[in-house]
C-alpha cells in the first residue's frame, strides 16, 4: 500500500478486502489481538510468527476505553498504537476493536489462525476468555495457536521503569484526530478579552517566611532559625481572579475579608490588577492567612490564621445578589471551605446563577474538606485524585474508573481530572459514554517543576476561558495544561499572563512541526 495508514480499517472493511469465510484454499488469514502499548521485540517475534502461518496478518488492538491494566493506561493512545503497527511492513491490516473482547471480530472475520503470546500457555490457558476464544474458532474450523519460544517482554515494565517521554507525539496525534490546528488555539486566546468572569470564593494570603536554620535547642525539640525575608502572595479565589485577568478577560472577585491590614493588601493587589472589587468585609473574622516558615527550600512549619465558620446570612445574601447580577459569561466557584461555601450555603449560591451563565467549580480537600459533588450539573469541574476519592469514599479504584464514576455522579459537561506530574485526564459529554473519544489524556507539559503549588488555580482559569470561548474540551484542556506548566516553574503563586501562554504555545507548535 502506498500509505501505511490505509491499513487501519474496520472489521467490515477488512472483510471486503479479504473475502468472507471460507476463502480460497491458498488464502490463509491469521489474526492476533492485544493492547500493544509500546511495540517491543517480544511483540515483533509474536507478530512474525503469526504472519508465518498465513498470507495475511490482521492485528486488532484494544481500544483505549477498554484498557484496564493499570492507572492511566494505555500510555500510548489507540490512534498512535494503530499507526505503529500499520508501519510494520509484514502487518497487512490493523483493526481498533471497539468491543471489550476480540470475540465479535473473530466471529465476523473468521481467521484461519488466532494466535496468542507464549506467556498464555502457562499462566492463562485456562482463563475463561481464552476458552471462549477457542470455542469460537472451533465452531467454524479455525485453529488456536500460541507463539512458541521463551522471549517475553512487557510493555508495562518498559513504561513503568523507563517512562519514555511521548507527551508531544501524543498531543500531536490528539490534535490531528480532533482536526484542531494550533491556530485555532491562538484564535481562542485572542477572544479571551470578550469574556466576563465572576469569581466567588475564599481569598487566602500565602506568606512565605524564609529563614536560616541555626540548630535545635539542647533541652527541647525546638528548631532555632534566623529570619531572612518575608513575601506575601494572594491565593485562593483571588489568585484565580488574577490568572483570569492576566489572560485578558474582564473579572470581578466576590470574597469575604476581615477588617485588617491583610484586607488592605488584597484590595491594593486587586486594584493593581484591574479586577473589579466586590469583596465584603466581615468584622467578625480575620482575612485568611497561611504562613509558611521555610529553611533551605524545606517547609518547617505552617501556621494558619483563619475562621472557618459559615458566613452570616446577611453576607451570604450579598454574595447571592452579586451572582444574580452577573447575567452572562462565566462564574467560577473557588471553594476552600473557609466560610463562604458550606453544605447549607451551596444550594443558595448555585440557585443564584443565571441560566445562560457558564458554571465552573473547584472544591479543595486540604486542611478543610470540600466535596466536588456539591457542584452537580456544572459545565466544568476540576478535581484531583484526593478530592475525587473523598467525594466518592473510594480508596481503591484505579484512576480512570474513579474519574468516570465521579463524572457520572457529578453530571457535569466536562471534567478535567488533575493528575499532578502526570498531567490531566479529561472526560466530556460531546460524545456518548461508549464513544472511544469520550475521554483523553494530556501528559504534563513541564517535566521539571519548581513549585507545583498553584498549578491548579492556573489550570482552572485558562481551561474555563478556553472551554467557554471555543466550546471545545480539548482546546480548554490544552490551554489549562499550558498555564499549569508555566505556573509550575514560578516560585510562589503569581498570575500566568496571556503573553507567557502564547510563548509556550509557539514553542509547542515549533516542536510539533518538527516531529
Amino acid at each position: 500500500m502506498k500509505n501505511y495508514l490505509d491499513k487501519i480499517l474496520t472489521a467490515n472493511e477488512i472483510i471486503k478486502k479479504i473475502g468472507v469465510f471460507p476463502r480460497p484454499e491458498k488464502l490463509k488469514v491469521s489474526m492476533c489481538h492485544g493492547v500493544f502499548d509500546l511495540v517491543h521485540p517480544g511483540h515483533i517475534r509474536h507478530l512474525t510468527y503469526t504472519k508465518s502461518k498465513s498470507n495475511i496478518l490482521i492485528v486488532s488492538i484494544t481500544s483505549d476505553i477498554h484498557v484496564k491494566k493499570a492507572d492511566l493506561r494505555p500510555y500510548v493512545p489507540q490512534k498512535l498504537r494503530a499507526e505503529n503497527l500499520a508501519a510494520l511492513e509484514f502487518v497487512d491490516y490493523v483493526l481498533i476493536d471497539q468491543n471489550e473482547t476480540p470475540n465479535d471480530n473473530i466471529k465476523k472475520i473468521r481467521p484461519d489462525f488466532f494466535v496468542k503470546g507464549y506467556e498464555y500457555i502457562t499462566s492463562r490457558k485456562d482463563n475463561p476468555k481464552t476458552i471462549e476464544e477457542k470455542n469460537i474458532l472451533n465452531s467454524y474450523g479455525g485453529k488456536f495457536l500460541f507463539t512458541p519460544g521463551d522471549y517475553i517482554m512487557s510493555s508495562s515494565n518498559i513504561i513503568e521503569n523507563e517512562n519514555p517521554d511521548l507527551s508531544l507525539i501524543k498531543l500531536k496525534s490528539l490534535l490531528e484526530g480532533e482536526k484542531i490546528a494550533i491556530k485555532k488555539i491562538f484564535d481562542t486566546l485572542k477572544k479571551f478579552k470578550d469574556a466576563e468572569v465572576l469569581v466567588i470564593g475564599d481569598t487566602i494570603i500565602d506568606t512565605y517566611i524564609n529563614t536560616l536554620l541555626l540548630g535545635s535547642n539542647a533541652k527541647t525539640p525546638t528548631f532555632s532559625t534566623k529570619f531572612i525575608s518575608e513575601k506575601r502572595f494572594i491565593g485562593g479565589a483571588a489568585i484565580v481572579a488574577q490568572h483570569v485577568k492576566a489572560a485578558g478577560a474582564k473579572v470581578k472577585l466576590c470574597s469575604v475579608l476581615g477588617k485588617d491590614n491583610l484586607s488592605k493588601f488584597v484590595k491594593k493587589e486587586l486594584s493593581k490588577s484591574g479586577i473589579k472589587d466586590l469583596t465584603i468585609t466581615d468584622n467578625q473574622r480575620p482575612t485568611t492567612e497561611k504562613k509558611y516558615f521555610i529553611s533551605d527550600g524545606y517547609r518547617l512549619l505552617k501556621v494558619d490564621t483563619v475562621e472557618n465558620s459559615p458566613v452570616s446570612q446577611e453576607i451570604l445574601n450579598k454574595i447571592c445578589n452579586h451572582i444574580k447580577s452577573h447575567k452572562k459569561g462565566i462564574v467560577i466557584f473557588s471553594d476552600f471551605r473557609h466560610g463562604i461555601f458550606s453544605k447549607e450555603s451551596i444550594y443558595k449560591l448555585k440557585k443564584s446563577i443565571n441560566k445562560n451563565v457558564f458554571k465552573v467549580g473547584d472544591s479543595q480537600v486540604a486542611s478543610r474538606w470540600g466535596n466536588i459533588l456539591e457542584f452537580r450539573d456544572f459545565d466544568l469541574i476540576t478535581p484531583n485524585e484526593r478530592e475525587a476519592r473523598f467525594a466518592l469514599a473510594d480508596q481503591d479504584s484505579s484512576i480512570r474508573p474513579l474519574a468516570t464514576k465521579l463524572y457520572d455522579l457529578a453530571r457535569c459537561k466536562t471534567l478535567i481530572f488533575k493528575l499532578g506530574a502526570k498531567g490531566i485526564l479529561t472526560l466530556r459529554r460531546k460524545f456518548s459514554k461508549k464513544d472511544l473519544r469520550s475521554f483523553f489524556v494530556i501528559d504534563a507539559l513541564e517535566k521539571n517543576a519548581i513549585d507545583p503549588v498553584g498549578c491548579g488555580d492556573a489550570l482552572i482559569s485558562y481551561a474555563s476561558l478556553g472551554l467557554y470561548i471555543s466550546k471545545n474540551p480539548l482546546i480548554g484542556s490544552i490551554l489549562g495544561s499550558i498555564s499549569a506548566s508555566i505556573a509550575s516553574k514560578i516560585n510562589g503563586n503569581l498570575p500566568v499572563s496571556k503573553k507567557q501562554v502564547k510563548i509556550k504555545l509557539d514553542q509547542i507548535e515549533d516542536e510539533l512541526t518538527s516531529l
